[in-house]
Parts: C-alpha cells; sequence; structure tokens
C-alpha cells in the first residue's frame, strides 16, 4: 500500500496507536509530529527547551517549525506515509497542500477519529505525562475544537474525509481504518 494519508482526531483519540500498527503492516512512514517535537524536548537541545515551555502551557508549537520538520522528512521518503498531528488548522492545511504539490505527493485520504470529550480526558489523565493534567487538557481539547474541526470541511468538500469511531479496542479501531482505507477485510480480529 503506498496510500498518503492524514490522520485527525483530537489528542488522546488513538491517532499514534493507529498509525504506529498501519505503518508497521504496511510498510508506511509515520510521522508524529508530537514525537518528532517530544524527542528534541528529550535531547534538551535549546529547541527543545523552547518547544517544552509551549507544550507545558498547553499551547501549539509554530506552524512554521512544524512545517519544516514535516518537509525535511517526506522530500526524503518515497512511497506511502501518514500524517498524524499535522495539520492542527486551516493554514497548516493550506500549507501542507502546497508543501505536498511541491513535492509532487498529493494527499489521498483524510481519516478523522472521533472520541467523546470526557473519554478524551480520562485517556489523556491516564498516561501519566508531567505535561498532562486536567486544566492542561481541556485546553488542548478547546484548541482542537476551535482550531481543527475546521480542517473537516476543507477535506470533505474535495471528497477526502473518511469518519472512523475511535471507541472500542484498538483491534476493532484498526479495522475500522483498514475498511476506511479499502484495503483490508471488515475482520475485527485482523490488523490490517
Amino acid at each position: 500500500m503506498s496510500k498518503r494519508v492524514v490522520v485527525l482526531g483530537p489528542p488522546g483519540a488513538g491517532k499514534g496507536t493507529q498509525c504506529a500498527l498501519l505503518a508497521a503492516a504496511r510498510g508506511l512512514l509515520h510521522l508524529s509530529t508530537g514525537d518528532l517535537l517530544r524527542a528534541e524536548v528529550a535531547a534538551e537541545s535549546s529547541l527543545g527547551q523552547q518547544v517544552k515551555a509551549v507544550l507545558e502551557r498547553g499551547d501549539l508549537v509554530s506552524d512554521d517549525l512544524v512545517l519544516a520538520i514535516v518537509r525535511h522528512r517526506l522530500s526524503l521518503h518515497q512511497g506511502g506515509w501518514l500524517l498524524d498531528g499535522f495539520p492542527r488548522n486551516s493554514p497548516q492545511a493550506a500549507m501542507l497542500d502546497d508543501l505536498l504539490a511541491d513535492l509532487e505527493q498529493p494527499l489521498q485520504i483524510a481519516l478523522q477519529l472521533q472520541v467523546p470529550e470526557e473519554e478524551l480526558v480520562a485517556r489523556l489523565l491516564s498516561r501519566g505525562r508531567s505535561d498532562d493534567n486536567e486544566a492542561v487538557v481541556r485546553k488542548r481539547l478547546q484548541i482542537y475544537a476551535r482550531q481543527t474541526e475546521p480542517i473537516n470541511a476543507r477535506y470533505q468538500e474535495r471528497g477526502l474525509l473518511q469518519w472512523v469511531d475511535g471507541l472500542g479496542s484498538v483491534e476493532e479501531v484498526a479495522a475500522r481504518i483498514c475498511n476506511s482505507l479499502d484495503e483490508c477485510a471488515p475482520s475485527e480480529e485482523t490488523i490490517c
């Protein structure tokens, strides 16, 4: 499979878990901007210190920085990929469209994972990360609702958006994603 996929959903929806499974099963490049940024924080670079301060406030890292990371990684890769955590707002979606046109790697599908807010809060608080407390978690969800959800209309208009129920076991959600990608039989016991 050489699909080029954006996986959308609020923090805690399971994007990272599902992308990791799909990438491993299908040999796709999994680009998680959150993981890339956390790696900078772990490296304690000056950039990492800036990122850490932003994340602790519950804010989002600048569009230019995230786009530069994505551009670099996609320019080195031929084949299918999954973007997890980008785009997060309409300007980023427009920037991504331009980037993908430059790289001649047009987006083929956008998957939107749907999970109720209270389930998201519970999931995020159970992770035990130092930057996850209830106030920060709820702020992130508010930012998501305000900035990210308008992207759905953009992808819907282009016929790229597929909604996926993010509740259930990891395997059940994976099966729904595979069905959305038209790559797998509707078996809930097989991760595509």
